[in-house]
């Protein structure tokens, strides 16, 4: 592909280049004959190229329109690419792999807007059997965080809810064009068939797991406290009770919780939820 096609600040592009990077990238992703892959922010087509070399149906989701007609042109004669030009914060990616029922995804995701596409394609989980993701070093420490660090928040426990996360190995910025101020890192997310921990209602553990950690400096009944409309609660009298119930300290913070910890407490409000809680549903 013509290397002309120069990065837009706007998008947050950082292209990956031909090297034995890509090859590893591709080594890790084990793409089959017999399986489709989604990838997002196909870019030169570096990893793309070896994606389809596979054999595996690649369908590749690009929002700069610039890079579409070199993309189509190099891959003009695969049979097995197939190009779509969106916005994938605006995609349905189920519909996208279609026919296909399931897809695994690969993904150069740009640093300013990789939490909301993650967010995004845990919602849509229901099609993705597995993701491999290539982040900025330090979104991928928080993602496999433990608690008790400071690198364990809210992220952490979204994707570890609903994935098996493994960090692989670090991409430094010479890999890319232009050359980035940071590096990067890759994790692969296995999507668990049922979510690490049961909750009554899982709309309401994201939506407490946020609010635990609005303030990271407050203890977790002080946020709770803050927070109680977001949860559908009547009152805040309401908390100590939920955190009695729930065996927890009101005094530790929420980094020290663990998912367990913090789905038996989702299971202690749930009750006392009356209230409809606004917030966007995640789908089955």
């Amino acid at each position: 592909m013509s290397s002309h096609t120069k990065a837009k600040r706007r998008f947050g592009q950082n292209f990956l280049v031909k090297s034995h990077y890509c090859d590893r990238i591709a080594a890790s992703v084990r793409p089959m004959a017999d399986e489709t892959i989604l990838e997002i922010g196909p870019g030169h087509g570096a990893l793309t190229e070896l994606l389809i070399e596979s054999g595996a149906q690649v369908v590749a989701i690009e929002v700069d329109h610039d890079l579409i007609f070199p993309l189509t042109s190099s891959f003009a004669t695969r049979q097995n690419f197939r190009l779509i030009e969106a916005d994938a914060l605006k995609v349905d990616f189920c519909q996208a792999i279609a026919p296909a029922s399931t897809a695994r995804v690969v993904a150069n995701l740009p640093y300013n807007i990789s939490t909301p596409i993650l967010q995004r394609l845990i919602e849509q989980r229901r099609c993705i059997t597995e993701m491999t993701l290539m982040l900025q070093r330090e979104v991928v420490e928080r993602i496999t965080a433990k608690p008790g660090g400071k690198e364990y928040g809210y992220l952490s426990v979204l994707v570890q809810f609903y994935c098996e996360a493994e960090q692989l190995f670090d991409v430094p910025p010479s890999a890319f064009r232009p050359v980035p101020k940071v590096v990067s890192s890759i994790v692969r997310l296995k999507v668990r068939t049922q979510p690490v921990a049961q909750v009554s209602d899982e709309k309401l553990f994201v939506e407490l797991t946020k609010t635990l950690f609005a303030q990271r400096r407050k203890t977790i009944h002080n946020n709770l406290r803050a927070g109680w409309t977001r949860l559908g609660l009547s009152s805040a009298d309401q908390i100590k009770p939920a955190l009695a119930a729930a065996e927890l300290d009101p005094q530790r913070r929420a980094e020290t919780l663990t998912i367990a910890e913090l789905a038996r407490l989702t299971n202690n409000i749930e009750p006392l939820a009356k209230d409809k809680i606004s917030r966007q549903d995640l789908q089955d």
